[in-house]
């Protein structure tokens, strides 16, 4: 399973990425927006994991990306914006899960999982 992390908070990616890798994610982790929107286009991703607050396009703006290109793998929101508005935006670009930092990282770890499993099972994944 391919999972994109798109956070330009560097520790954040990085312990993003040892949770999931411990579970053999592949992972495809980007600091900033043009890296990940080229992964976008070229790998064939099961998950994304998006930051909002991003130089260049935001995390609002890929999710957009993504869906308007027609990909339905999941997106989950990883983000410090709390406000519900940013919530309610998120979920209404496209987003399927929103949590926002400080976070519990075995929390993100299950929801991921589940986000998968339903994208697996709702698309006769093989």
């Amino acid at each position: 399973m391919n999972v994109l992390i798109l956070d330009d908070e560097k520790e954040i990616a990085d312990l993003v990425e040892v949770y999931l890798k411990n579970e053999n994610y592949n992972i495809y982790k980007f600091y900033d927006s043009d890296e990940a929107i080229k992964c976008i286009d070229t790998v064939k991703l099961d998950c994304a994991i998006l930051d909002v607050m991003i130089k260049g396009k935001n995390g609002f703006e890929i999710c957009q990306y993504i869906r308007n290109k027609k990909l339905n793998f999941p997106i989950i929101m990883l983000t410090a914006k709390i406000e519900n508005q940013d919530k309610i935006t998120g979920l209404t670009l496209g987003a399927d899960d929103y949590i926002t930092k400080p976070f519990n990282s075995l929390e993100l770890v299950a929801r991921v999982k589940s986000a998968i499993r339903r994208y697996k099972q709702y698309n006769n994944y093989k």
